[in-house]
């Protein structure tokens, strides 16, 4: 299989959630709820997480809490979310050498107790809520595909890669590079239980980009 082609350029989704107008939010007092939710949820699971607990937690009012997040639904996926926000793709010369430093960048955030125990607890809910798996997919997924669109851009500048006229399929890569990349990494660690390696990167790397490696397996 040859390396996958850089999609016609697309509106790329921003990290960063749009904010109501009214009074100026402090980033301290976000950063200390979302960090109170995810140690809540890793420690009382989903069902036992209350909007009360993150706000003692956070050491803020409730009315606080509620004017910045309505419903527990919006606050735990912003919580988990924000573990992906350092994130980020480095041009390191290579689609190769990219590749395997986001996968470890990603493996190290999901090696973190309270990243494994948030993440599997909102997916468990997603999985019984259409509207909370909505939002998972808009507020969780959808962002980090930044991280596929800024790689093979720096791939194609790089003359790695040629640009798919097609925006259909280009949009198609980008959904299964993501799945290969998240699903892959997030399988071993969650579902297995096993580490993501420096050797097991280097494999992962060969067998997405020279699946010929490995005809004889």
């Amino acid at each position: 299989m040859a390396p996958t082609q850089q999609p016609a350029q697309s509106p790329v989704p921003s990290r960063v959630p749009s904010r109501t107008k009214g009074r100026p939010r402090s980033a301290a007092a976000d950063q200390a709820i979302l960090d109170a939710t995810r140690e809540a949820l890793a420690e009382l699971g989903w069902g036992g997480l209350t909007m009360g607990h993150v706000a003692i937690r956070a050491g803020v009012a409730k009315t606080t809490l509620y004017r910045r997040w309505p419903s527990k639904n919006e606050l735990v996926v912003d919580a988990v979310a924000s573990l992906f926000d350092e994130l980020a793709v480095a041009d390191l010369g290579s689609l190769q050498a990219d590749i395997e430093d986001v996968v470890a960048q990603f493996a190290a955030v999901l090696a973190r107790p309270e990243s494994q125990a948030a993440l599997l607890a909102v997916f468990a809910e997603g999985s019984r809520d259409p509207q909370l798996r909505q939002r998972i997919r808009e507020h969780i997924v959808d962002p980090q595909k930044v991280l596929v669109h800024q790689g093979l851009a720096h791939a194609l500048a790089r003359g790695e890669l040629t640009a798919e006229a097609d925006p259909v399929a280009g949009a198609e890569q980008i959904d299964v590079i993501f799945d290969t990349i998240a699903g892959a990494v997030e399988h071993r660690m969650l579902v297995i239980g096993e580490p993501v390696t420096p050797r097991w990167i280097r494999r992962f790397s060969d067998l997405l980009l020279n699946p010929g490696l490995y005809q004889s397996c």
